[in-house]
C-alpha cells in the first residue's frame, strides 16, 4: 500500500477511535514528512485526500484540523468501515491463496471464538 494511503488510514483510524478529537490540529506536513522520512508531497496528498473525504479541513497559514462534524454515529460508522476494509482485505487475500469459502468461514469463526469467546459455528451462542 502506498505511503500516502497508509497516512490516510492512520488518520482515519485515529479520528474514528477518538485518539484525535474534532478541532484538534494535525502535525504539519513538514513535521510528518521529516518523521516518516518521506517527501512532503506524499503527506500533502494524504492530507488532501482526508480533506476531500470531509475528515479534516485546512486553513491557509494555520494548519490542518479535524473537522467538528464528528458525531458518535459517524465514529461508529467509521470504525465499522475500518473493520469492513480489514475483513475485505483478509478475504481477498484468502481467495488469492486459493482457500475455499467454507474454509474462510471456519477461519473467521475460529477468530471470533478466540477474540470474542462466543460460539459461532451454528451452535447456540450464550
Amino acid at each position: 500500500m502506498p505511503i500516502y494511503l497508509q497516512i490516510v488510514d492512520q488518520v482515519r483510524r485515529a479520528v474514528a477511535l477518538g485518539a484525535v478529537r474534532p478541532g484538534e490540529q494535525l502535525p504539519t506536513v513538514k513535521a510528518v514528512a521529516a518523521e516518516l522520512t518521506v517527501n512532503a508531497n506524499t503527506v500533502l496528498r494524504a492530507y488532501r485526500d482526508l480533506e476531500q473525504a470531509g475528515i479534516v479541513a485546512s486553513a491557509q497559514g494555520r494548519g490542518t484540523f479535524v473537522r467538528d462534524n464528528a458525531s458518535p454515529q459517524a465514529s461508529a460508522a467509521a470504525i465499522r468501515a475500518l473493520a469492513a476494509e480489514a475483513l475485505d482485505g483478509a478475504v481477498r487475500e484468502a481467495r488469492s491463496l486459493g482457500i475455499r469459502a467454507e474454509d474462510v468461514h471456519a477461519l473467521v469463526a475460529d477468530a471470533l471464538d478466540r477474540w470474542y469467546g462466543v460460539a459461532t459455528r451454528g451452535e447456540d451462542a450464550p
